[in-house]
């Protein structure tokens, strides 16, 4: 007769707290494709290759997320797009 073992294996898994928050910006009709470049490249600290991209992104697919981070990081960043007319909410 044969003995069949199980063994227990105990995987840890570290969950980034705080870093699960993210800027989603919209689409809209009314601010350029500049000002939107502009502005992330101004608020998120986005190169100008990343600020285009997000933007040609949200124009085709009616929304992207823009930055990721802690909620303390995300809220004064989404506060500015906001003031600078953009379509952005934190989530």
């Amino acid at each position: 007769m044969s003995t069949i073992e199980k063994v227990q294996e105990e995987i840890l898994v570290e969950e980034a707290i705080g870093l699960n928050h993210e800027i989603v910006l919209h689409n809209d009709d009314v601010n350029t494709f500049d000002h939107v470049i502009d502005t992330l490249v101004r608020v998120c600290n986005h190169d100008d290759l990343q600020a285009e991209q997000c933007a040609i992104l949200v124009h085709y697919k009616g929304k992207c997320t823009v930055k990721t981070g802690s909620l303390e990081e995300l809220k004064p960043q989404c506060s500015a797009l906001l003031d600078a007319g953009l379509s952005a909410e934190l989530i």
